[in-house]
């Protein structure tokens, strides 16, 4: 895995073994070819992060900061050193992904402004069995992720194409991709 385009062009990204399903170089490339300009200066969040390459891409094509929110110590640990590699700056946050939504909603009730998000990548593990949790869902069934996301901005959801499709709470659908065994759906505010 490397990075497409900006100022770390070609760098590898390292990718813990057997961990993660890192998306196909491809795959982010045609997300960020549809982005366009809205990378620039854009506040990214990576939720999910793994090695943090959704975050890291933003960031060597101009984005203004990223945050990369991810709950296992070995993913955070591989998101250090890819940036490190390509001399470029995120917040790192080791946390459950849900955790972390909740505790920034309650900080904007407690008079602090909430945080917003230019960009927010979600790839959430997939669901391989009818028992195995289901990421998604539990996404998009949160109040609070809509108000991540800035008044112009974009989630982008990566998926399996058979995913039911459910619309985040207080967010509208723009379109959906299809690539081989991936999907990837991008919604705005309402």
């Amino acid at each position: 895995m490397r990075i497409i385009a900006g100022t770390a062009r070609g760098l590898n990204l390292e990718v813990p073994r057997g961990e993660i399903r890192p998306t196909m170089d491809i795959v982010r490339g045609a997300i960020f070819s549809s982005l366009g300009e809205a990378v620039i200066d854009a506040r990214v969040l990576d939720l999910f992060a793994g090695c943090g390459s959704f975050g890291i891409e933003a960031l060597s094509r101009g984005a203004a900061m990223a945050t990369f929110v991810e709950s296992n110590r070995k993913h955070t640990a591989a998101i250090t050193k890819n940036l490190a590699r390509t001399r470029l700056e995120g917040h790192i946050i080791c946390s459950d992904v849900f955790h972390y939504i909740e505790r920034l909603s309650q900080n904007s009730q407690h008079s602090q402004p909430p945080q917003s998000f230019d960009l927010i990548f979600a790839d959430p593990p997939y669901a391989k069995y009818a028992d195995n949790r289901d990421y998604i869902a539990e996404l998009c069934a949160l109040p609070t992720l809509s108000r991540l996301l800035a008044p112009h901005g974009t989630l982008i959801l990566e998926c399996e194409p058979q995913q039911p499709h459910t619309t985040p709470q207080g967010l509208a659908f723009l379109s959906e991709r299809r690539y081989s065994k991936t999907a990837i759906r991008y919604y705005i505010h309402q």
